[in-house]
């Protein structure tokens, strides 16, 4: 690899890795941080969905990314957007207020992950895209290093878990990525100049691809997987907390983590297995997950809690990351930014909405005087998880094998997930 190349590479690995920060610091804490609001009810359920909703913007941003301005300049902008809204979230104590700041927030916030997916693998092969994307696992779990030297070293041995401070972080970490994106290469929209339609206008023509009925159904499945996913990702602070953990952050991203590590396997199980039971494998763990977590409230077993944590970098990795690579490899090159943000749109819009909403219905189903029984939450979510392993297995199908070849980085340029 030349200098050139390199140089590239480091700042596409940096811009992932600020990039996930600036949002695992708040945003795992956030649950935590709401109980000790007493914000409960409806607007909990509201403010934990705000990443869902954010969601709902995100084709139109890649659209304009596809059409009209360089992908890295879209994503300056909404970072900026991302710094001044984390600040003003940070000072709010309205329970109203902080939802209408924070969503306005993940409509900034949500776009950019398709935008640096698209980045990457329009400046970097495609099927070497876990190798940038693993800086984000990364970012991850800087978040939760950060929480621990706060703790023990700027706020006198006290956990900033459930208070403001992680939005101020996310902040502070948001400018420093706009600025830093101001270096990185130039994607220009590869559509631009050509006719858009409405259905442009609003970033929906990668809807066409829904025709592929192989597509739609890896579609479908992505965003019923949600429901069980965002049970850990959204409300996992709040069972931590309930189970008497201190450094909720810190616990949790032992799971990016190992991630980490995880993500570098992605091609290889890519190349060796194909799409189909790559997927398959981080379901696999999605339900081993929730089993674990089971086993561990009905035997009282803290380390089974462990497992479930440890098994993350095989969900996301797996299952998330290798289906952003499916998708990249289905779409046409004027499509992808918006493929990308129809998966995105999906998952973590429609489905993590749809699970947050189901999620808090059935925490609050088995709560008694404020104590949750987590025994038949978990049981009723590790069902969904196992259905949603036999659905793949059963119905879909592996169709992008002819694929399989790494990209030239002297081709078209072509623009995108991932959950921690």
């Amino acid at each position: 690899m030349d200098k050139a190349s390199t140089g590239i590479r480091i700042r596409l690995s940096v811009m992932m890795f600020l990039q996930y920060m600036m949002f695992a610091v708040w945003w795992m804490p956030l649950a935590a941080y709401l109980s000790n609001m007493e914000i409960d009810g409806a607007y909990k359920a509201w403010i934990l969905s705000v990443m869902p909703l954010g969601c709902l913007v995100a084709p139109l941003f890649c659209m304009v990314a596809d059409r009209h301005f360089a992908s890295q300049k879209v994503l300056t902008v909404l970072n900026f957007g991302c710094a001044v809204l984390f600040f003003i979230g940070a000072r709010q104590t309205s329970p109203a207020a902080m939802f209408i700041i924070l969503l306005l927030a993940m409509f900034c916030y949500m776009p950019t992950w398709s935008l640096t997916n698209a980045i990457a693998m329009s400046n970097f092969p495609s099927d070497k895209f876990p190798q940038i994307r693993v800086f984000g696992s990364i970012g991850w779990v800087a978040s939760a290093v950060f929480s621990l030297i706060a703790a023990t070293s700027l706020f006198g041995d006290k956990s900033i878990d459930g208070t403001a401070i992680p939005l101020y972080c996310g902040a502070g970490t948001a400018l420093l990525a706009a600025i830093l994106n101001l270096t990185l290469p130039n994607t220009p929209p590869p559509a631009k100049g050509k006719e858009a339609s409405i259905v442009d206008a609003l970033g929906l023509r990668a809807m066409t691809l829904l025709k592929d009925r192989n597509f739609a159904l890896f579609i479908i499945i992505s965003m019923l997987v949600m429901i069980p996913f965002t049970l850990y990702f959204s409300l996992g602070s709040q069972f931590f907390e309930s189970q008497g953990f201190k450094q909720i952050t810190a616990t949790m991203n032992l799971g990016q983590f190992v991630e980490i590590f995880l993500m570098l396997l992605v091609p290889l199980a890519l190349a060796r297995f194909g799409v189909k039971w790559t997927m398959a494998a981080g379901l696999g763990a999605l339900a081993i997950r929730y089993v674990a977590l089971w086993g561990g409230v009905a035997a009282g077993q803290i380390f089974l809690y462990y497992i479930a944590i440890l098994v993350h970098g095989v969900i996301f990795g797996f299952f998330f990351v290798g289906g952003q690579v499916y998708v990249d490899k289905k779409a046409p090159p004027e499509l992808r930014a918006q493929a990308q943000g129809l998966i995105v749109l999906a998952c973590y819009g429609v489905g993590m909405l749809i699970g947050t909403f189901i999620n808090v219905e059935l925490i609050e189903r088995y709560t008694t005087d404020g104590v949750c029984n987590w025994n038949p939450v978990f049981v009723i979510i590790a069902i969904v998880s196992a259905a949603m392993l036999v659905a793949l297995i059963a119905f879909f199908r592996d169709d992008v094998k002819q694929a399989s070849e790494p990209i030239s980085t002297d081709q078209e340029p072509q623009p995108e997930p991932n959950i921690e």
